[in-house]
């Protein structure tokens, strides 16, 4: 029996929400009787709400007033959206003329915590491919987007994102972290990133960074494929060239200078 899908909602989330909403309009700031009244709910029940929204930096209180008003995580997450949604209205376009190209499945993934996550995937049409899951979390040390990640960030946040004791996947997996940070330093002089059956047996992959204005990696664009058809000759010769053609006029349209960054290199 199929459930309706708001069977599944939280009342109290709802509410926290509802709370957010009264600050969408003209009101920069709201006292807890006019949310109150707003939202007919008891006082009490809506300082609760707004106490924990404050404590996770959605909301805060103006001393002065005792009102309130939304918090800077609100703008962040907003930022946040805005860039992402940017981000993938210019990537699409590069990665369909990828597909069309190397005839192979194209993801662009960004990082999460420890972890690489496909936000947009665009299928070869072959009756076998490679299937990229969006939203799922993938290792850093395994993949050519979580390599292609970390060939670029700062030595201290790669002792975060690089602990010893890296899990294997594959005999394939690189486990050894002095190896492993090598690897990197490869990835950076050539600017693209593999994996040879390193996060699954059968599967390869490619990665090149996507840079912005700020010059930061803000994603990996990957091209992954069976390892049948994706041999280390081909992505040589075929498929590096035009994943990093693809990578450097994705960042050029975030507003990295490519330019520069190939003649510094």
């Amino acid at each position: 029996m199929r459930r309706e899908k708001s069977n599944y909602t939280i009342q109290s989330v709802s509410h926290s929400l509802d709370v957010l909403e009264q600050f969408a309009g003209e009101a920069e700031e709201l006292g807890v009787t006019e949310l109150s009244k707003r939202l007919r709910l008891h006082k009490n029940n809506v300082f609760r709400l707004l106490a924990t929204l404050e404590s996770r930096g959605y909301i805060e209180q103006n001393r002065a007033t005792e009102n309130y008003r939304l918090g800077i995580r609100c703008l962040q997450l907003g930022q946040s959206y805005v860039q992402h949604m940017g981000l993938l209205r210019q990537a699409r376009p590069i990665m369909t003329e990828l597909v069309r190209q190397v005839r192979e499945t194209a993801y662009l993934a960004v990082l999460r915590r420890a972890a690489v996550v496909p936000v947009e995937v665009i299928e070869a049409d072959r009756p076998v491919r490679i299937v990229s899951q969006l939203g799922e979390a993938l290792p850093l040390h395994a993949t050519a987007a979580g390599k292609a990640h970390l060939a670029f960030e700062r030595e201290d946040e790669l002792r975060a994102l690089v602990p010893d004791g890296l899990q294997r996947f594959t005999e394939r997996t690189i486990v050894d972290r002095p190896a492993l940070l090598q690897q990197l330093r490869t990835v950076a002089a050539s600017g693209y990133a593999v994996d040879l059956g390193e996060h699954l047996e059968d599967v390869r992959a490619i990665a090149a960074p996507v840079r912005d204005y700020a010059r930061a990696v803000v994603g990996a664009l990957t091209v992954a494929a069976p390892a049948s058809r994706l041999t280390p000759e081909r992505i040589e010769k075929e498929v590096a060239p035009l994943v990093l053609k693809a990578g450097r006029e994705l960042s050029s349209r975030l507003g990295f200078d490519v330019g520069r960054r190939e003649a510094q290199g």
